[in-house]
């Protein structure tokens, strides 16, 4: 019998949330009752394929967040770390953070707490059969590209455009190598990292691997003004 892989999950809940126009940080905003971020971390509770859940927060959060882990009696959360002053390295001290027998990791911003169970599974599919996925919805909006003085120059055609959510699933060995890699990356060149977004842009750039994309939902919004918090809970009732 072939032995069970390891899956772990990273929610991703240490932004400031600048955009909210709140002194509340809006991974910790209500939603139907719930803590944002506790939408992600439920669900990643619930599904039987995931092992291990990191959480990275702020590290003036902990405290915070560890009272709500426990509030909720998540058994699979066997960490919660500090996140760094950008992204990628909040998911790096997440990554570290993992057991070394994690065969895959599903990465996911706790901003985005409409995440399904069709999802995650998407995901954990995508990251067995390809090694390296994101969830991710095809474009439905025309979209145009600008000049520097703000006129249309050209309609960019949407059939091969998608947008990009999380979960983004990786093989464990390939994502951390590809982390290495742009750490050493910027301690001998110094680049401009302000624009790493998302690790799939880390995976593409870092290793020989190819990203695929899985099938998302459109349903699956990423919390970032306070309009976008109106709209989840409405979708939560839909």
């Amino acid at each position: 019998m072939a032995e069970r892989l390891k899956i772990a999950a990273i929610v991703l809940a240490a932004g400031s949330g600048s955009r909210m126009n709140s002194q509340e940080k809006k991974q910790f905003m209500d939603l139907n009752g719930l803590p944002v971020l506790a939408w992600s971390l439920l669900a990643f509770e619930e599904n039987p394929a995931v092992d291990d859940v990191i959480l990275v927060t702020g590290e003036e959060d902990l405290e915070k967040a560890l009272k709500i882990c426990l509030s909720l009696k998540l058994s699979k959360v066997k960490n919660i770390v500090a996140g760094g002053d950008l992204r990628f390295r909040s998911v790096y001290n997440g990554l570290l953070a993992l057991s070394p027998e994690t065969d895959y990791v599903l990465i996911h911003d706790a901003a985005r707490p409409l995440i399904t169970q069709e999802i995650i599974r998407n995901c954990i599919k995508g990251a067995v059969m390809k090694r390296a996925c994101v969830a991710a919805v095809k474009e439905k909006n025309t979209i145009k590209k600008v000049d520097e003085k703000g006129y249309a120059i050209e309609t960019i055609d949407r059939s091969s455009l998608y947008e990009i959510q999380t979960p983004q699933a990786f093989d464990y060995k390939l994502i951390l190598r590809a982390y290495y890699n742009l750490k050493k990356t910027i301690e001998e060149y110094h680049p401009d990292v302000s624009k790493i977004t998302d690790d799939a842009v880390i995976v593409e750039n870092m290793t020989d691997c190819r990203v695929s994309m899985v099938e998302g939902d459109y349903k699956n919004i990423k919390i970032t003004t306070p309009e976008d918090l109106v709209i989840a809970r409405a979708l939560m009732h839909t």
